[in-house]
């Protein structure tokens, strides 16, 4: 049974040593070391003249009836992951909006879907969503129906987003240099955001985070090896000079995921 007192402080005179649970209702006061092996629960401070060791984490917030136990603070409220998600496919949607504008291409799903919309008649926006059908069902498989739900909403404002930018920016003369830098670093940004709110958009983007996950090898490193083929595919559609650009923004996205999307780093999501 766990060491529990019913209300008044838990103040010993020698250390708390316990192989359960140390559950207090007021505080928890000692001269000596609280040692167990369990949670250190109480609904008061836990103060001690030396450490407190525990195996799992202390709470100052006794569970009630077997309530459960307190959210991480630091976790996305509902809210912030909503706005999170409409913020991240926006960025991507325009970065990818100035890349078209210039006929130039990226790495991953959509690099593919630009690469046959340039060669068929068929919106970028329907593309998008199609060339992700599969790779639903690959994120439901490996990351779960949170994640899979949250990628099917973050694929489908890119694909309506990326036909409203058109209507929306006008552009006479736009630098190809510098829609390419421009582009690729809006995507590589908003990927970030996306993936911090646990969401994606389908395709290489769930496949690296799969490998991320399973090997610890980081997404923007994964990700840039299967753009190679996406890249090199452009020689078929797009001149020489404008691969050779694209090729550089998309190592330029991935550099932006490779240093700032690392295992363990973000503990807000």
């Amino acid at each position: 049974m766990p060491s529990t007192a019913p209300s008044e402080p838990l103040v010993p005179a020698e250390p708390v040593v316990s192989a359960e649970p140390v559950v207090s209702a007021g505080p928890v006061v000692s001269a000596g070391p609280v040692v167990s092996a369990g949670p250190v629960v109480s609904a008061g401070p836990v103060v001690s003249a030396e450490p407190v060791v525990s195996v799992e984490p202390q709470s100052n917030a006794a569970p009630a009836g077997g309530g459960r136990a307190p959210q991480n603070p630091l976790r996305h409220s509902v809210v912030e992951d909503v706005l999170g998600i409409l913020t991240g496919t926006l960025v991507v949607s325009l970065g990818l909006f100035l890349l078209k504008s210039t006929a130039a291409v990226t790495g991953g799903t959509a690099g593919l879907a630009l690469l046959v919309s340039y060669a068929a008649p068929v919106p970028f926006g329907v593309l998008f969503f199609a060339i992700n059908l599969p790779f639903f069902v690959l994120a439901l498989w490996k990351k779960g129906l949170n994640f899979t739900l949250r990628t099917v909403v973050a694929v489908a404002l890119v694909s309506l987003l990326s036909e409203v930018h058109p209507n929306a920016l006008q552009l006479s003369e736009l630098n190809p240099v510098y829609a390419v830098i421009t582009g690729n670093a809006l995507a590589g940004v908003g990927l970030l955001i996306l993936f911090r709110h646990k969401a994606s958009l389908g395709g290489f983007n769930i496949l690296a985070l799969i490998i991320q996950d399973r090997f610890g090898w980081r997404a923007g490193y994964t990700q840039m090896a299967l753009d190679v083929v996406i890249i090199l595919a452009a020689f078929a559609v797009a001149p020489p000079l404008t691969v050779a650009m694209s090729a550089a923004g998309a190592v330029l996205l991935n550099l932006i995921l490779a240093l700032n999307h690392r295992p363990g780093r973000y503990v807000g999501a």
